[in-house]
């Protein structure tokens, strides 16, 4: 007996609700009235909060609705909301679908919603089988007001589920279940692998006591939006490194209005100091969106700063295994529609590479773009070294008498051809080159006191 992935559909697959969208539909065939007093107000309830008894009470009124009409009847809503709701089903959840059918896992919907309103959906999305709440009907084809089996809710989901299981041969000892609601309980204790997606407070709190996944499909694997608030641990980091809250440096930043709103981003920058994270963070809090960005594994493996990094929205690059786990991570965020970081040099340049008018970079974000035809963003750093130079363990940020300007400027999408990794590369580099100051395009033979604080400890090679 092999395992299923079981999945509920309002606020897990979806972030709201699809009640309003069936409606709709169905109103708009004539099915049912436009407008149920107090229907919106439980709509938007359910959507903030979660499944409640007054929004299940309406869910099991709703065959005295369909009472007396034909089952077919109902077939050009379903398929008209379907094309709707479609559109609103998570990326990531619709990725973990196909993840969960590559590995030999029949995909089931489990929902209280009607069968024939959304088995359309279920279709259209590539799901394997629905166990859902099902109309009893007449002789006749018409809906006689009754539910045939038990109504798909709490304990009834999981009698259903077990009547499914026991049908298809599954075994829910090693079976996936993923909900939002703490009313889906006895489905996720029957199950050996059950996660927590966006959940209501009171399945938050039953999750972190049990030590459960708790996830959200609306982003990346891994990433961590704040209980019940639903806030990526990330806004809260980039508040925290608003540039006023570093007046060892003066920022100037221009440009950010050329960071697409909405839709995949790849945000490419050159990089000279570990300041850069600041200087990065003062252009991802600007554009309003979230950013998934690459860095080495060396920053990864630091005890519980690893950890923060990978929550924060971080991706892990092991370039000893060629990083491509890294790359595989960053094509989904973009496949997901969200925005990627990379700085193609890979680390900060050392000696001489280091004041070098030619940036050089590796060909992941070029090929990133090959592949999702993301606009690639390019920005220009310049003066986050006089904050943090390579040589110095911590950033200095006791000159407040005369801070250091920080010049971070954004510049238009980066035009490329898409044939070769190595000369888009080139071409991204080159735009990140053109939005630095006239001093970073010159050629000229540094100090040996420039060359030492491009260097961990400030020491040459020839030091030694």
């Amino acid at each position: 007996m092999s395992g299923a992935a079981f999945f509920d559909l309002d606020r897990t697959l979806l972030q709201g609700g699809s009640g309003p969208h069936l409606s709709e539909a169905m109103a708009e065939f004539g099915l049912v009235p436009r407008s149920v007093p107090g229907q919106g107000l439980l709509f938007k309830a359910f959507d903030l909060l979660g499944e409640n008894i007054p929004s299940i009470f309406l869910a099991r009124q709703a065959t005295l609705v369909a009472r007396g009409k034909d089952k077919n009847s109902f077939d050009q809503a379903a398929a008209k909301a379907a094309e709707v709701i479609a559109e609103l089903v998570h990326p990531f959840a619709l990725a973990l679908i196909e993840q969960h059918k590559a590995e030999g896992r029949p995909v089931v919907m489990a929902t209280t919603t009607p069968e024939h309103l959304i088995k359309p959906l279920a279709d259209r999305i590539g799901i394997d089988h629905v166990v859902a709440t099902r109309y009893g009907t007449k002789e006749d084809g018409r809906f006689d007001g009754s539910i045939r089996g038990p109504f798909v809710w709490s304990t009834g989901k999981l009698t259903a589920v077990k009547h499914f299981a026991a049908q298809h041969d599954i075994n829910l000892a090693e079976s996936f279940a993923y909900s939002d609601s703490i009313f889906d309980l006895p489905l996720l204790e029957a199950v050996g692998s059950p996660a927590a997606v966006n959940p209501d407070p009171r399945l938050t709190m039953y999750a972190v006591a049990r030590r459960w996944p708790i996830v959200h499909f609306d982003v990346s694997p891994g990433v961590l939006k704040i209980p019940v608030v639903g806030v990526e641990l990330q806004r809260i980091a980039l508040e925290a490194l608003r540039s006023t809250f570093f007046p060892a440096a003066r920022f100037t930043l221009e440009g950010v209005e050329n960071i697409p709103r909405h839709g995949p981003v790849i945000l490419v920058a050159n990089h000279r100091s570990y300041f850069d994270l600041v200087a990065m963070a003062q252009v991802v809090r600007r554009s309003g969106r979230a950013v998934r960005f690459l860095g080495k594994k060396e920053l990864f493996d630091i005890p519980l700063v690893g950890s923060f990094f990978s929550a924060a929205g971080g991706i892990r690059v092991d370039r000893v295994e060629g990083g491509a786990e890294s790359y595989d991570m960053a094509a989904l965020a973009l496949e997901g529609g969200e925005m990627v970081g990379i700085l193609p040099e890979g680390t900060i340049p050392r000696g001489e590479a280091f004041f070098d008018p030619e940036l050089r970079g590796k060909t992941g974000a070029a090929r990133l773009a090959a592949a999702s035809r993301a606009p690639v963003i390019p920005v220009g750093l310049w003066g986050t070294e006089k904050v943090w130079p390579r040589s110095s363990t911590l950033p200095n940020l006791l000159n407040l008498s005369d801070p250091p300007e920080v010049q971070i400027r954004i510049g238009e999408p980066v035009e490329l051809k898409y044939r070769s990794p190595a000369a888009d590369t080139k071409r991204i580099m080159s735009a990140i080159s053109d939005l630095l100051p006239p001093e970073a395009k010159e050629h000229r033979t540094p100090t040996k006191d420039e060359l030492r604080s491009t260097f961990p400890g400030g020491k040459l090679p020839s030091d030694d």
